[in-house]
C-alpha cells in the first residue's frame, strides 16, 4: 500500500479558469521522500531560545542582585532584559520582571549608599 500526498502550496501552473484537480500527477509526492526544511528555520528557532534564555537570566540575576553584588548584577539584568525584549522573546513577562528587578537592584544600592555612606555594606550591622 502506497500513501501519496498532494502538495497544493507550490502550484504555480494552474490558470484561474482551469480546475485545480485536472492534473493530479504533477503535485503528487510519495512518502518515501524526506520533506526539506527551510534553511532559516533553525537559526530562527535558536534565536528564540536564546531570547528566552536571556529573559530567564535577567530574572535570576535581578533576583540574586537584590541580596548580593547589586552594583554588578542590576545593570546586567537590565541589559539582558532589554536584549530579550528586542529579540521578541516568548517570555515577555519574565523579561519585564528581570528589568524591574534590575532597576530595584540599583534602587536598593542607592538606598544603602545613602544610608551607610559607602558602597560596601553588610546585613549583620
Amino acid at each position: 500500500m502506497t500513501l501519496t500526498l498532494i502538495d497544493r502550496t507550490r502550484r504555480t501552473d494552474a490558470t484561474p479558469g482551469k480546475d485545480a484537480d485536472a492534473t493530479p500527477g504533477k503535485d503528487v509526492v510519495t512518502t518515501g521522500t524526506v520533506p526539506r526544511k527551510s534553511p532559516e528555520a533553525a537559526p530562527r528557532r535558536a534565536a528564540g531560545r536564546e531570547a528566552d534564555g536571556l529573559a530567564v537570566a535577567s530574572f535570576v540575576l535581578g533576583l540574586v542582585g537584590l541580596l548580593v553584588f547589586n552594583i554588578v548584577l542590576g545593570p546586567m539584568a537590565i541589559v539582558m532584559a532589554l536584549l530579550a525584549l528586542t529579540r521578541h522573546t516568548r517570555r515577555r513577562g519574565r523579561a519585564f520582571l528581570g528589568l524591574a528587578l534590575g532597576v530595584a537592584d540599583l534602587a536598593v544600592l542607592a538606598a544603602l549608599v545613602t544610608a551607610n555612606g559607602t558602597v560596601a555594606w553588610s546585613i549583620g550591622g
